[in-house]
């Protein structure tokens, strides 16, 4: 199974880069495919990912990314509201084919993984994107390594001894200080291609603090929904993680919140 898991991380990395580095037609083409992917494995949970409810999604999904791709911001939670208004006319129209619990599935994984997915993209378009769209990375799976390597040495208090066992408290520190001090890293390294901020060491410490921070959040948020649908995974789409779900369940989140802290703080430091 370590081979497996291993080789699979190895593949996934792979695209990663190419997706990154590429930016462009190429990171839009590759998140709008894994947003897709990723709101099939949620919608599977409820069972309509083949129904008319999943394929209106899908649409709503494909607008989005279009609104996004081509600069039309005042379109975009107009697009938003509308998936909304046309979920609810399905549920209306169609009633009692749906549940109020699947309309509810239904615009979450518009909102949860298309919308929040797509923030790689708006990191990679901006002023020195190129670099500051890793910050995602460095902050989830950068939090996620360093806290299971805290957590196996010294970890005693249960973060969530429920959700997850094996989650420490001090786990989740090691992780949140450690991905601060990858992003000092990361921000020594490339200052001089950080120019939106004045401070960028200063400034990707605090994203990759805070970044980690959420990022544990979102793992555990992913696991807590699991739980509740007594599923192990969310797909099998990568041997040896899961689903996409499983395997960027930190990133979903990370990805907006690092998005919006870059536009907060290129004001202020």
């Amino acid at each position: 199974m370590f081979k497996v898991r291993l080789r699979s991380s190895i593949i996934i990395m792979v695209i990663a880069v190419i997706l990154l580095v590429s930016g462009g037609p190429v990171l839009f083409a590759g998140t709008l495919v894994i947003s897709l992917i990723g709101m099939s494995e949620m919608y599977k949970i409820q069972k309509f990912e083949k129904a008319s409810l999943g394929i209106l999604c899908y649409l709503a999904a494909g607008v989005y990314y279009c609104t996004m791709y081509l600069s039309l911001e005042e379109w975009q939670i107009m697009v938003l509201v509308l998936s909304l208004v046309a979920i609810l006319a399905l549920y209306v129209f169609s009633y009692p084919k749906y549940t109020a619990n699947q309309i509810m599935m239904a615009f979450f994984g518009i909102f949860y993984v298309a919308w929040m997915i797509s923030c790689l993209y708006r990191i990679r378009i901006l002023e020195n994107g190129a670099f500051l769209v890793w910050l995602v990375f460095i902050s989830s799976w950068g939090c996620d390594t360093c806290a299971y390597c805290v957590g196996m040495l010294i970890g005693k208090h249960k973060m969530a001894p429920v959700l997850s066992p094996k989650k420490s408290v001090e786990g989740g520190i090691g992780g949140i200080v450690g991905a601060a001090l990858l992003g000092v890293i990361y921000g020594w390294i490339f200052r001089s291609h950080l120019t939106i901020f004045n401070h960028p060491v200063l400034m990707l410490a605090v994203i990759g603090a805070v970044g980690g921070a959420i990022s544990q959040v979102g793992d555990l948020a992913a696991s807590a929904i699991k739980r509740n649908y007594e599923i192990k995974d969310y797909g099998t789409l990568i041997p040896g993680h899961g689903g996409i779900l499983d395997r960027f369940d930190s990133v979903i989140i990370t990805a907006p919140l690092v998005y919006y802290m870059i536009l907060i703080l290129q004001n202020i430091g």
